[in-house]
């Protein structure tokens, strides 16, 4: 009762104004339930049609005899017999059902698996039946066309909703409760997953060291007696609470309180702080047992596979690879006297320093004015990318700006130090400002691309940066990876964020 009540004093006594944090509009994405399912049906009858064309006018793998020609009349029947089929398997496997985070993975096999038990029943009507104009051939190409049609049209939808959320559609407004270590995982999970088309507007604590700190991008928005006004003021969609478990009466309270507001409000267990990815079930005669496996997995077979993967792309990239270092390191000695290489000090892998390799973009030294355009321009010395620093040589900014000249790290991944994907390593005086749960992002061995460049590259904060590289490391998968490289090269070539 005295926290509602406190909020209520502050609700009236609190000024109206606009919100200082840019909002993406309240629009949902514009696309009825019964879309899909009309889509889905409309094609597997295309898919009919399609495989009928290419089974008796095409005669595609083998020709049509003569007396075998039939109309395509006789296939209706079955062509609407196998949408119901399709419609049926994919309502009660929930693929109508608009799941967050889905991937287009899940989906494709689900399509799959249901063309193939859809086939299956047809192959056994014919059998049954014996009708006079069949093709178990054809009945192949249905089902192929089928996948490719299901999956294509998934695959363009999902390309269409990525605009529309980059333009605010389709987007929730999320406040954290709770910046402690389980809040800041949220706070990971929603920077790193845009495709879950989550915006946390900010996070609320109790404790004023965190309720009122910016994490990089995202604010700090006050303690716990603000959540009411806050959840108005930026009109919230979903309140998510992070706060110890054992602070019940308190959870119960927040949860009134934002349901009072309408909002949609959810919890996240505090045991351990663990992701699921993180947690093993074992079972003991019925006893639940959870372990806790490391972070990442970066051992053993997964870090003999990670390394597999570097230096087979290095290598089937290696043609091109090499004419664009010839270039380079030409256009830069035509530009003037100094070396074509820089290595630097850098921060590896638990500590360990190394000797990071670019292509020089700097003049002759260039290292002796950093400090001093740091502290006249602002910047965040644990991570500064200076604008229009006078320092860049006009070949160096065109190999800035499309990321060249960091090609030679590439001579750091084949020597163990770097990975093509992995957190930014940073300088030796980087690290000594860090906080302790900084220290977090130099658990594995540092990339060269990363969340953190897919996500923005130079305009991405500091502390958001870190809270990308630990999701990435509690995350990590061969799968993550490959998605990173593959999103790396259109930043690059866009040169979004590059400076």
């Amino acid at each position: 009762m005295q926290l509602e009540y406190q909020e209520a004093i502050e609700d009236e006594s609190k000024p109206k104004s606009s919100p200082q944090i840019p909002l993406p509009p309240r629009r949902d994405i514009p696309e009825p339930p019964w879309l899909l399912p009309v889509m889905d049906v409309v094609l597997s009858v295309l898919a009919f049609l399609l495989a009928y064309f290419a089974r008796y006018e095409l005669t595609i793998f083998r020709p049509v005899l003569d007396g075998f020609r039939s109309d395509f009349w006789p296939y209706v029947p079955y062509a609407l017999v196998y949408a119901g089929l399709l419609y049926f398997s994919y309502h009660s496997n929930n693929l109508y059902k608009r799941v967050r985070g889905r991937s287009l993975a899940e989906e494709a096999y689900t399509i799959i698996n249901g063309v193939t038990t859809a086939t299956v029943i047809l192959l056994a009507m014919y059998f049954a039946f014996q009708p006079l104009v069949f093709s178990r051939l054809m009945l192949i190409y249905v089902a192929a066309i089928t996948i490719i049609l299901l999956i294509s049209i998934r695959a363009v939808r999902r390309i269409a909703h990525a605009h529309l959320r980059s333009k605010g559609i389709g987007v929730t407004r999320v406040l954290i409760v709770g910046a402690g270590e389980t809040g800041q995982a949220v706070l990971r999970a929603l920077l790193a997953r845009k495709d879950l088309a989550y915006y946390p507007v900010g996070f609320v604590d109790d404790n004023p060291d965190r309720g009122n700190v910016d994490l990089g991008r995202v604010k700090g928005l006050g303690n716990l007696e603000n959540l009411r006004s806050t959840i108005r003021r930026y009109q919230v969609d979903l309140v998510i609470i992070t706060i110890p478990w054992s602070d019940h009466s308190q959870i119960q309270q927040l949860v009134r309180t934002a349901r009072k507001a309408g909002t949609e409000v959810q919890i996240v267990p505090d045991m351990f702080q663990l992701n699921m990815r993180q947690v093993r079930v074992e079972n003991l005669d019925g006893i639940p047992l959870l372990g806790v496996n490391g972070d990442g997995d970066f051992k053993g077979t997964n870090r003999v596979l990670k390394r597999l993967i570097d230096v087979g792309l290095i290598i089937l990239a290696s043609p091109i690879l090499l004419v664009i270092f010839a270039v380079t390191a030409l256009a830069i000695r035509l530009e003037g006297p100094g070396p074509i290489l820089y290595a630097q000090r850098r921060v590896g892998e638990n500590g360990r320093e190394f000797y990071m390799i670019k292509f020089r973009s700097m003049i002759l030294d260039a290292e002796k004015y950093r400090q001093q355009l740091v502290r006249e321009q602002g910047e965040d010395p644990r991570h500064p990318k200076i604008k229009n620093d006078p320092r860049v040589t006009r070949v160096g900014a065109f190999i800035r700006a499309t990321s060249i000249d960091e090609l030679p790290q590439l001579i750091n991944v084949l020597l163990g130090e770097m990975s093509l994907v992995g957190p930014r390593p940073p300088t030796p005086d980087e690290v000594m400002l860090y906080e302790a749960w900084h220290m977090r992002r130099l658990q594995i061995i540092p990339g060269i691309t990363g969340l953190w460049q897919v996500s923005g590259r130079s305009d991405v904060p500091f502390d958001e940066m870190c809270l990308l590289d630990i999701y990435y490391i509690e995350n990590w998968s061969v799968r993550m990876d490959l998605q990173i490289l593959a999103m790396t090269l259109p930043r690059v070539l866009l040169r979004h964020g590059a400076y």
